[in-house]
């Protein structure tokens, strides 16, 4: 398929009208699985556009979304964005006062929101966010009134403006420039006030593309999406990019259903973060403990036969005929059983967002499943490096991008310059110019190093390094990732700074100590 577009939206008119017979989005509804087709999308996004013009939302508005990730979230993120405005990712997790900063630094006008429970703290702010004129209900549970409506009407206003105004779908994709802002993502704030990160079209573009060059074997793909659309990492690969290279999509009900799931849907990639593998690793530790001493025995040689085999295959050469044979055997007895209960199909993870650990990277890849780990930031768009399936160093984030530079300042941080680095951080210069230094190098606040092969490896966060009150540099988080490795550990946050002794407070993982103990 051709990739000649330039924007979201002509990408997304481009893959939509290739095939508008295809199940594009995949949604469950009771206990069946309902799929929106190509040609649906187009309909829905195409109203969703002309809606927001019937409301005097044009070039560079904002529209904000706040809501879990859903089928409605993509299309609504479509819908703002064909129309040339600007998408506002709001976390369904934040509070009032959070939300309130946000819709107002923005100057959002128009907001879309889940259910009631986000609908009451849009209340409790409203009239402190003079900006904000219309809200949208996702569920369609709301009365309607001239600030509230439902996404269905909604959608039948748009098709009533398009009917009487002649709205023009594709001018309105068309007027859409490469350097025009595409979205407003804000930082957790932990260190300050949020600061919204302003990604224009071509910032995801050139990320999409770069990707899909290290990707070149990824066709037809069945995604599961569950992390936040609010964030980065999966707007990008699990929304832009599955859209990108022809992905059916298919939306978790929940993140407790994620299981359940994916053994439904089969998906053949999946976006995750650490804590995910952390968690079925637990689980199948916790399994072997009470499982006769001979299945236990069979697993353990599975895995073994399984690393010695994937450690020859990263390296470059060609395993034995013997060992072949060893891991065939153990693909049959234990490595597929595995994978069927992730659904039989999958071809590799992402992981993202944080941190994997090299020895849980390395069990999943002796029980065969891969996990691509990469490495960026929201300012990136996000990806600035990857392992590949051909490609894979344990604990370490891959290779750069090929258009992307990488260099490592004195003190050890990550710099990087590229098409993906943003525009900068909205109404905020100074810390735009603190960001990204005179010669256009972003500073990521990362510390790492590069090794001979140019693969990086991530050591800690600049602002994380402690130092004791004998003046020792220490980073934390491989102490923190030792400790996380037990299946007796759920969370671990190592201290020390200006003391003359390393702390760490750690919160258990309840249901392992208590089948320990029992």
């Amino acid at each position: 398929m051709s990739s000649n577009y330039d924007t979201i939206p002509t990408m997304f008119k481009s893959i939509v009208e290739n095939d508008p017979e295809k199940k594009l989005f995949n949604y469950k509804e009771g206990n069946s699985w309902i799929s929106l087709k190509s040609k649906e999308v187009y309909s829905i996004v195409e109203s969703i556009s002309s809606a927001l013009r019937s409301y005097e939302l044009s070039i560079n508005d904002k529209a904000a979304i706040l809501s879990s990730t859903s089928y409605k979230w993509a299309l609504s993120d479509y819908g703002i964005l064909c129309n040339g405005s600007v998408t506002v990712t709001v976390y369904p997790t934040l509070i009032d006062s959070q939300i309130k900063y946000i819709l107002n630094n923005s100057g959002t006008k128009l907001i879309f929101v889940e259910n009631n429970e986000q609908l009451l703290k849009i209340n409790n702010i409203k009239d402190q966010c003079p900006s904000l004129k219309i809200i949208v209900m996702l569920d369609n549970s709301a009365n309607s009134s001239d600030q509230v409506v439902n996404f269905d009407d909604f959608i039948q206003r748009g098709r009533d403006y398009k009917e009487s105004n002649g709205f023009d779908f594709e001018d309105a994709i068309n007027s859409v420039k490469p350097n025009d802002l595409l979205t407003l993502i804000y930082t957790s704030g932990t260190t300050g006030t949020p600061k919204g990160v302003m990604l224009s079209h071509n910032n995801l573009i050139s990320n999409i593309k770069a990707v899909k060059k290290v990707q070149d074997d990824i066709d037809n793909e069945r995604f599961l999406s569950f992390l936040p659309l609010s964030h980065v990492l999966e707007r990008m690969a699990g929304h832009f990019f599955a859209l990108s290279v022809d992905g059916e999509i298919f939306y978790a009900e929940n993140m407790e259903t994620v299981g359940e799931n994916m053994v439904e849907v089969s998906p053949t990639i999946v976006i995750a973060v650490p804590r995910f593998f952390e968690k079925i690793y637990a689980k199948i530790m916790n399994g072997l403990k009470s499982a006769p001493s001979t299945k236990v025995k069979l697993f353990n040689w599975a895995l073994k036969v399984g690393k010695n085999y994937t450690n020859i295959i990263h390296a470059n050469q060609s395993p034995p005929f013997f060992l072949k044979m060893k891991y065939n055997i153990a693909d049959k007895l234990i490595y597929s059983k595995v994978r069927k209960k992730l659904g039989g199909k999958i071809k590799f993870f992402i992981s993202g967002g944080a941190p994997l650990s090299s020895n849980i990277a390395e069990f999943f890849a002796g029980i065969g499943i891969t996990i691509l780990e990469g490495y960026g930031l929201t300012e990136t768009s996000p990806v600035l490096t990857s392992n590949t399936p051909e490609k894979i160093r344990f604990g370490y984030v891959g290779t750069k991008l090929y258009n992307v530079d990488l260099k490592i300042a004195e003190d050890g941080e990550i710099l990087a310059k590229g098409p993906n680095i943003m525009l900068g951080y909205y109404n905020d210069e100074e810390s735009t110019s603190k960001a990204i230094d005179e010669n256009g190098w972003f500073h990521t606040g990362d510390i790492g190093k590069v090794d001979e092969d140019g693969f990086l490896k991530i050591t800690d966060r600049k602002k994380s390094l402690l130092v004791t009150s004998a003046g020792k540099n220490i980073a934390p988080a491989p102490l923190e990732n030792a400790i996380k490795s037990s299946d007796y550990v759920d969370q671990v946050l190592v201290i020390g700074d200006q003391r003359n002794f390393i702390s760490a407070l750690i919160v258990p993982d309840f249901l392992t100590v208590n089948k320990y103990l029992n």
